[in-house]
């Protein structure tokens, strides 16, 4: 079985995932997939969007990159004409290379080439002010910059609907200790099983 895990900006995926390989799941974070992908394609990116993207060693400012497209649909999609096809294969021979029920990570979850074979969905969540202040800490981005990240998800839901998979929502608050949460992923865990 193939679960597809996602969620809203800072709203926890990441660490509902931790939990998930706590509990016995293997969890292929296909965000994380696309740093060595970024690096190994810079020079396409390079001739895409400008050499201001390199830094002084040589290597790709990935953080100018995210500024360059951020907002911008169309130099997003030639950014995910380069950075797709690498990723999406090697999702694939994750899968492939799995025996029993596995989880794909992503916060775009619905571009993933996975996206069809999932039969399952968990749905990260959070509420408002606990994924501004998460965006704040960790990403230290002005006010004016994660709303418009908020602002950018506004419709995050209705690309999973569309999917004929089961769709289980666990919540994120952060305010009530791991306990709640734990429990949320144990059933969960039971009713995929």
């Amino acid at each position: 079985m193939i679960i597809g895990l996602t969620g809203k900006y800072c709203a926890g995926k990441n660490y509902v995932a931790s939990l998930l390989e706590k509990k016995g799941l293997p969890v292929l974070d296909v965000d994380k997939l696309g740093y060595p992908v970024l690096e190994s394609e810079k020079e396409a990116i390079f001739s895409m969007f400008g050499d201001d993207l390199k830094r002084a060693d040589g290597s790709l400012d990935r953080r100018l990159l995210g500024q360059r497209v951020f907002g911008k649909p169309e130099e997003l999609k030639a950014l995910e004409t380069i950075i797709h096809p690498p990723v999406n294969k090697m999702t694939n021979e994750w899968i492939d290379s799995r025996k029993g029920s596995c989880v794909i990570n992503a916060a775009l979850l619905h571009r993933s080439s996975a996206f069809n074979k999932l039969e399952k969905i968990i749905i990260v969540t959070a509420p408002f002010l606990t994924r501004f202040l998460r965006a704040r800490k960790r990403d230290k981005l002005t006010y004016k910059e994660i709303i418009e990240r908020f602002k950018r998800q506004k419709d995050f839901n209705a690309q999973y609907l569309t999917l004929n998979a089961e769709i289980y929502r666990i919540e994120n608050s952060g305010f009530f200790g791991s306990g709640r949460l734990s429990r949320s992923i144990d059933k969960l865990i039971k009713g995929i099983n």
